[in-house]
């Protein structure tokens, strides 16, 4: 039955609903929830009921993403599925939705090579969603505690803990194993067959292996896809816990201190000697028993002070044992900035400044759990000099060099001197009269945020 809706603290607005009073929502359909004779709640009706497809929509929406091969946007979706609201419900109930071959597209690794990302259309993303929603709610209670990665009210910082403590019992050396392109590598009959187990439901079956067998679109071209698991599909990372859940129970029954964060394995030992024979047993078991291949040349028994897992290494201080971003984690974020404050790049300074905020805030709210406090500062004044550096160079002419000089009060007869000064851009950026000019305080007015103040904040909030 259809019913009005009305806007919640926290939700979307009323009009981004999609059972909006006006729009005819998806979900208006009635689709209540049948409980079989053996007990067991038929899985698709909970699918395609009205608050599993709303909350399905606003995740969609608020993960914005690409478009996929029918080129529509994130943000045509909503009346795309007021349009065909009736039609693709039925075609999610009997099991007959034909989900779109993904779009291949290659992103840059830091080691030169490319990843491999899979592209859905926003509607299969929108249906891959509301399935995995549903048995998420099934199979997530029965993964193992020491499994981290994409479940519910778990994150990298608890995993990092969890090394933390294993390394202050004594297990001091890790056996780090790499998985060479796990997600397209997974091996649907094994995977399907674990689905199995957990899912009864005959519809919901039958429509994950059409989107594991959905092909891939590679420069207009479709080709079946066999194998693999397409790395940015919403059903993705649950499979994906799925398939490795097994590797975890049998690193449970070997007694072993590890931690998996989706196809990144630490396993945490007392001795290289130990190590290595881990590294044996476990590579036989993840390339016989599970079709996987293990990557040798990035996997390594090695020190976790050193190691790099999930963007982090431990560090012993005085204080005990903490974390560090690792090397290539802050080399990185540098690039980044570097290429947001390219002295020529054209643009508004607050926009650019907006660009920079937007990676600063998201990089220390990841890694502010971290000792980092001379890299920050350090940062902080790198980043206002490559700023103070755009600015000059816009003023360009002597006479806006001059002007802009005494409107930053700034006395006539050095903004004279410096306006007509013939030193390299990076040099005045770092010189005495542009830090007076340009000073902190007019950079916080133009919105650049403190990442002192950032850090600080993310130290206080653990």
């Amino acid at each position: 039955m259809q019913q009005s809706q009305t806007t919640l603290e926290g939700d979307y607005p009323q009009e981004n609903r999609m059972e909006s009073e006006g729009n005819g929502g998806v979900c208006s359909i009635s689709c209540g929830e049948t409980e079989r004779k053996d007990g067991v709640y038929n899985l698709i009706d909970k699918i395609v009921s009205h608050d599993n497809l709303n909350r399905a929509y606003k995740r969609v929406k608020s993960n914005k993403g690409s478009a996929g091969i029918d080129e529509m946007e994130v943000e045509q979706l909503l009346g795309h599925l007021v349009m065909n609201k009736k039609s693709i419900i039925s075609q999610i109930r009997d099991g007959s939705y034909e989900p779109k071959p993904v779009k291949r597209v290659l992103i840059d690794k830091e080691d030169g090579s490319k990843r491999k990302l899979g592209v859905p259309t926003v509607t299969d993303r929108f249906v891959q969603q509301a399935i995995s929603q549903v048995i998420e709610m099934v199979v997530d209670p029965t993964f193992s505690d020491l499994s981290f990665g994409f479940r519910p009210r778990r994150s990298a910082h608890d995993a990092m803990k969890r090394a933390k403590e294993y390394y202050e019992d004594g297990y001091r050396t890790v056996v780090d194993i790499d998985m060479k392109q796990y997600f397209d590598t997974v091996n649907h009959d094994k995977l399907m067959y674990h689905v199995e187990e957990h899912i009864k439901d005959p519809t919901v079956f039958r429509l994950i292996r059409k989107f594991l067998r959905s092909g891939v679109s590679i420069d207009g071209e479709v080709y079946p896809t066999e194998i693999g698991c397409p790395q940015g599909g919403n059903l993705s990372p649950i499979l994906s816990n799925i398939y490795l859940d097994q590797l975890d129970k049998e690193l449970e029954k070997r007694g072993h201190r590890f931690i998996r964060y989706a196809d990144d394995c630490n396993i945490y030992v007392k001795s290289k000697k130990a190590g290595h024979r881990v590294m044996d047993s476990v590579t036989k078991f993840l390339e016989k028993k599970l079709k996987l291949v293990v990557n040798r040349d990035k996997s390594e028994v090695g020190s976790p002070l050193k190691r790099k897992f999930l963007g982090f290494c431990l560090q012993v201080t005085k204080k005990g044992v903490g974390f560090r971003p690792h090397l290539k984690s802050k080399r990185k974020l540098e690039k980044k900035l570097r290429q947001l404050t390219k002295r020529n790049r054209s643009g508004n300074i607050r926009d650019i400044i907006k660009e920079i905020n937007e990676v600063t805030t998201g990089w220390i709210n990841y890694y502010g759990i971290s000792y980092m406090k001379t890299y920050i500062k350090a940062i902080n004044q790198w980043l206002r000099r490559r700023i103070r550096q755009i600015i000059w160079k816009r003023w360009k002419k002597v006479k806006t060099r001059y002007n802009s000089l005494l409107k930053l009060n700034i006395p006539k007869q050095k903004a004279w001197e410096w306006a007509n000064t013939r030193k390299g851009y990076w040099r005045i950026a770092n010189s005495h009269i542009l830090h007076r000019a340009i000073g902190i305080k007019i950079l916080k007015k133009i919105g650049l945020k403190d990442l002192d103040i950032l850090l600080e904040k993310a130290h206080l909030s653990y």
